[in-house]
């Protein structure tokens, strides 16, 4: 009896686990991708394994030296992407993409950030 107890606790707690784990959105590609020396991009785009909620998921773009760049950005109809559209063209230098993603399925708020160059 007491092992199959611990059995059961013990497949709930992993089961729980599993769950949770799943329901933090997760950035798996970026373009421009991570490092990268690029000419100016019209468009960046974030894509996530988890569909975002879109009132709290989005990004904001910065030169090296910290001046934001104004960048729209909107999440994308089936909700697993975010994109941007810089407002000028961006001129040679290194940048960073700050960004902020909430899963849709708990809301729970995952950020992180993506530098890459302009040549």
């Amino acid at each position: 009896m007491k092992v199959r107890a611990l059995l059961l606790t013990v497949m709930a707690v992993s089961a729980l686990a599993a769950g949770q784990a799943s329901a933090h959105a997760k950035l798996v590609s970026s373009n421009p991708t991570a490092a990268a020396t690029v000419a100016a991009p019209k468009t960046i785009t974030l894509t996530f394994n988890e569909k975002l909620a879109p009132a709290f998921s989005s990004f904001e773009l910065a030169m090296a030296d910290g001046m934001k760049v104004p960048v729209k950005t909107t999440v994308s109809k089936d909700r697993k992407s975010i994109s941007g559209t810089p407002q000028g063209k961006l001129m040679p230098g290194g940048y960073k993409i700050t960004w902020r993603a909430a899963a849709g399925e708990d809301g729970h708020r995952m950020d992180g950030v993506v530098a890459f160059t302009v040549k």
